[in-house]
């Protein structure tokens, strides 16, 4: 139940009448020219407001999604960076093949293609229906901790990618 309160205080200064009818101006006594004066003001609401009209959302347009800094090449990029991930280091605890003999063999290139192709396109459709990833967050799942884990798993990537440069052996050796 909302509740308003307004006060308006005044303070009558030496005001000027017209007394009598000759017409003449007089002051007033001072004393009721420093007479304060005080309005109070209540509304209450009985009822709750109702909620503002649904009104669909508008999409927004492949080309802004897409853009250098719209919402969806960070969050893309960084879900198949995730994936990505953890599939590299399954790989190397199964077969022992490190992430650039992964790449360099060509046999999982086809999923791949798939992969980035489907992941992409789950990616891209609610942002085109006007949808946003912190409209659809929860508290333990949030857009922010995505963005995050993305970038950490890019990061890994490379590490893992870097690892094998450097020691010339997978990450995990089996």
């Amino acid at each position: 139940m909302a509740t308003m309160t307004m006060a308006i205080t005044s303070f009558a200064g030496a005001a000027v009448g017209l007394q009598g009818a000759g017409g003449r101006f007089a002051a007033r006594s001072p004393a009721l020219a420093l007479r304060r004066r005080a309005v109070a003001v209540r509304a209450q609401a009985d009822e709750p407001s109702a909620p503002p009209p649904n009104n669909p959302k508008a999409g927004t347009s492949i080309w802004d999604a897409l853009a250098f800094s719209g919402p969806a090449p960070e969050r893309i990029n960084g879900r198949l960076a995730m994936v990505g991930f953890v599939t590299a280091l399954a790989v190397e605890a199964g077969r022992g093949d490190g992430l650039l003999s992964q790449l360099g063999s060509g046999t999982g290139q086809a999923w791949f293609a798939y992969t980035v192709a489907v992941l992409s396109l789950a990616s891209l459709v609610p942002l085109l229906q006007g949808e946003s990833a912190e409209g659809r967050a929860g508290p333990i799942m949030n857009a922010n901790a995505e963005l995050w884990n993305g970038r950490f798993a890019m990061l890994g990537l490379v590490a893992l990618a870097a690892t094998e440069i450097v020691t010339g052996a997978p990450f995990i050796n089996v």
